[in-house]
């Protein structure tokens, strides 16, 4: 499967694959071989699949405005669908896509899709695998859980980037009482829990006095975000939530762990993931309940408008709003979510 796959990457021009790739038979047939080999053997049994033509029939669409203060308009499902920014393509593959073809006065609002699953979880193996996901100036896009009453019940952000960065940011949010240990890494008695490839950026996780970075790593790899991530023809965040720790792994495509691929995941089995967080420093049991899963792309707002100027990309975040070139690539292809309990 991975020598079929790997030369099917390498075949690709790279211009396609930096927004929304061609689709063809050998990833259609990769897609349904997946959904056949999932028979719930081993230490984590599946519990719910997100996928293909009952994809939305799972998730809420979000319509407030948008928390954190972006240039956006999240439409219901009923115009989402009919806008064609909410779909399932007939490989199976769902599109959730930012508005590219209005042009919009400086700083107006731009049609964009936030959605979030009826079904609220307490822990789990989590597996994404997407096919390519938003960038460029302006762009915010997330693939995060939360919980009720933010931030009591916690936030988990495993994709996360702004404007045209290259590497992907994971982050919690909490309540106040919850840090994150910058000196667990050289204890040897927190190296099995902590290890991590991924760079401590901050470690207060508790939003305090308006502060909300959070507590967050960076992921060095530059295929773990926006076009970088889509050269490769995406890939696998998976995170694994358990009652001392969350644990975050990001796979390009031809490094995916088979045991994945066949339904039978096994993240003893994986390398070093990208972030760790224990309860060290932060009670995981106590801060981290009844999340649901959030999947949304805003515009500028309170870190793609704050980081713009720094970014290097033209002009204002708000003019950026106005040109709907700039989100030409602002699209998640989503191949599946899966989400998996441990057996004992």
């Amino acid at each position: 499967m991975y020598s079929l796959l790997t030369l099917f990457v390498l075949a690709l021009p790279l211009a396609g694959l930096a927004g929304v790739p061609r689709y063809n038979t050998i990833r259609q047939r990769r897609t349904s071989e997946v959904v056949k080999k999932r028979d719930n053997e081993g230490a984590f049994q599946l519990v719910d699949m997100y996928q293909g033509k009952t994809f939305f029939d799972g998730w809420d669409f979000f319509t407030a405005p948008d928390p954190t203060h972006g240039n956006v308009n999240f439409l219901n499902q009923q115009d989402a669908f009919a806008k064609g920014l909410a779909f399932v393509q007939d490989d199976n593959t769902t599109i959730l896509a930012v508005d590219d073809k209005t042009v919009l006065p400086v700083g107006g609002n731009r049609d964009s899709i936030r959605i979030s699953t009826k079904k609220s979880y307490n822990g789990g193996l989590f597996i994404a695998d997407f096919w390519s996901m938003p960038h460029g100036c302006s762009v915010w896009p997330a693939w995060w859980s939360v919980g009720p009453d933010w931030p009591n019940a916690g936030e988990i952000d495993i994709v996360e980037g702004v404007n045209d960065r290259s590497t992907n940011q994971m982050t919690l949010h909490t309540s106040d009482g919850c840090t994150l240990d910058a000196q667990a890494s050289q204890n040897p008695d927190f190296q099995v829990n902590f290890n991590a490839t991924g760079k401590i950026l901050s470690t207060q996780c508790a939003f305090i006095n308006g502060n909300n970075d959070g507590c967050a790593f960076d992921d060095p790899n530059t295929a773990s975000y926006g076009k970088g991530f889509n050269l490769l023809a995406g890939g696998v965040f998976a995170h694994l939530w358990e009652k001392d720790s969350i644990k975050i792994w990001h796979f390009s495509r031809g490094q995916v762990p088979t045991d994945i691929d066949a339904g039978t995941p096994n993240p003893d089995s994986w390398p070093t993931p990208a972030a760790v967080f224990t309860s060290a420093s932060c009670n995981i049991a106590e801060r981290f309940h009844d999340h649901q899963l959030v999947i949304d792309t805003t515009i500028c707002g309170d870190f793609a408008g704050s980081a713009y100027s720094s970014s290097g990309c033209p002009g204002t975040c708000a003019e950026a709003v106005a040109n709907p070139k700039n989100f030409r690539f602002a699209k998640w292809n989503i191949n599946y979510i899966a989400v998996y309990n441990p057996t004992s």
